[in-house]
C-alpha cells in the first residue's frame, strides 16, 4: 500500500519476446513490433533500462517469480491483474500467452485475478468460443481482452460486428464475467488505425449495460473521441495501462490529459494501470502520481478540477476492486496490511 492507499494493478503482462516465439515467416516481425517496443521504451525511460534493471534484455519470456518480485516485492502495488494479450501478428504464441498470466494467477491467487484472452481470427469463431468457455471454466478468468486491430487488414474485425464481436461478448457473459476489456489506439507497427479507434464501442456499451467496457491506453491518438464516449457511458472505463510512462517523459501531457478526463468523466471512469513490464516496474509510477497536480494554468485557463486524495484513491485501488467485486478492507486483512486490532477499532 502507499500509506492507506490500496493500489489494484489493472495490467501487469508476462509477455514473451523470447526468439522462440517469434514469427520469423512475417518480413515486418522484427523491424515492426520490435523497433516499435524499444523505441518506446528508451523514450520511457531516458538514459534508463527499459525496468531500471541494467541487465534487462528484450529477447526473454518472464517468469512468475520475476514478475512478482518486480510488481509486488520491488513496488508498493497489493493487488493485480495479469492480462492476455492476443496479438498473434508477431508471435506464435501470442505476445503474452494464457498459460504464462494463468500461471501467475494460480501462483499468488490472493493477489492476482487472471485475465483471459481470444481472438475469433486466430484459429477460428468456434474455437474462440471454446477457449471463452475453457479459459472461464477452467482456468478461471475474471475478465478478457482483446485486440481487434492487427497488421493485415483481413484479420482485423470491429467490436460492434453484430456477426463476429457480440457473439464473444455473449459467452462470456453466459459464463459469469461482466468485465471485458480492448486495447485501443496505440499502434504497433503499420496496422490499419481505424481498427484501433474506440468509435466502435458504442454500440455494445449501448446494447450491454450490463457489462463493463474497460478500455486501455486511454485510445490514443482518439483522445477526445475516448473521453466523450466514457462520459457518456455509464459502463465505460478507461485503464492507464500503457500511458504512465508520460509521467516521466511528458508529465505536462499527462497533466493535460488527466485533467480533461478528471473534468469530462470523473475520477470514477478511472483505472490504474502499470503495463509492468513493458513500461518498467511500478514503483516510480506509483510515487510520481502522488505527487501530482493539476497546475494552476491549466485549472484556470481550462477549468480542470485538481486532483485529491480520495481522486487518487479510486484511481489506484477502489475503482477497478468495485469493478472485480473485491471488499478492499477484507482483502487487506487477508494479506495482513492491517492488524486486527485496528480493523476493528471504533
Amino acid at each position: 500500500m502507499i500509506g492507506d492507499i490500496f493500489v489494484f494493478d489493472n495490467v501487469i503482462h508476462l509477455y514473451d519476446l523470447s526468439p522462440q516465439n517469434i514469427r520469423r515467416e512475417r518480413a515486418d516481425s522484427v523491424p515492426s513490433w520490435k523497433q516499435s517496443l524499444e523505441e518506446t521504451a528508451r523514450i520511457r525511460h531516458p538514459g534508463e533500462p527499459p525496468n531500471d534493471d541494467p541487465n534487462f534484455d528484450w529477447a526473454r519470456r518472464w517468469s512468475v517469480d520475476e514478475m512478482y518480485d518486480l510488481v509486488f516485492r520491488r513496488s508498493p502495488t497489493d493487488m493485480a491483474m495479469a492480462q492476455t494479450v492476443p496479438m498473434f501478428d508477431w508471435f506464435a504464441d501470442w505476445y503474452a500467452p494464457v498459460k504464462t498470466q494463468h500461471a501467475m494467477a494460480v501462483a499468488h491467487p490472493e493477489r492476482v485475478l487472471f485475465c483471459g484472452g481470444v481472438d475469433p481470427m486466430f484459429r477460428g469463431f468456434d474455437d474462440a468460443l471454446e477457449q471463452i468457455d475453457h479459459q472461464s471454466k477452467v482456468l478461471g478468468a475474471r475478465s478478457f481482452k482483446f485486440y481487434n486491430g492487427h497488421a493485415e487488414v483481413a484479420d482485423c474485425w470491429r467490436c460492434d460486428d453484430r456477426k463476429v464481436a457480440y457473439p464473444l461478448y455473449e459467452r462470456i457473459i453466459a459464463n459469469g464475467i461482466k468485465v471485458i476489456q480492448f486495447h485501443k489506439g496505440n499502434p504497433l507497427g503499420l496496422q490499419n488505425m481505424e481498427f484501433l479507434s474506440p468509435i466502435d464501442l458504442q454500440a455494445p456499451a449501448r446494447d450491454f449495460p450490463e457489462v463493463v467496457f474497460i478500455v486501455h491506453h486511454l485510445a490514443l491518438p482518439y483522445f477526445e473521441e475516448m473521453v466523450s464516449i466514457a462520459a457518456r457511458f455509464p459502463n465505460v472505463y478507461l485503464s492507464l495501462a500503457g500511458y504512465t510512462a508520460f509521467l516521466r517523459f511528458a508529465p505536462r501531457r499527462f497533466q493535460e490529459h488527466i485533467g480533461r478526463i478528471l473534468q469530462v468523466a470523473g475520477a470514477h471512469k478511472i483505472l490504474w494501470g502499470s503495463e509492468a513490464a513493458l513500461a518498467g516496474g511500478p514503483a516510480p509510477y506509483l510515487r510520481m502520481f502522488m505527487d501530482f497536480e493539476i497546475p494552476q494554468d491549466l485549472r484556470a485557463g481550462y477549468g480542470y478540477p485538481q486532483i485529491t486524495l480520495d481522486d487518487r484513491r479510486k484511481i489506484l485501488g477502489e475503482n477497478f476492486a468495485r469493478l472485480m467485486g473485491v471488499d478492499i478492507e477484507a482483502k487487506k486483512r487477508e494479506l495482513g496490511l492491517v492488524s486486527e486490532v485496528s480493523a476493528e477499532a471504533p
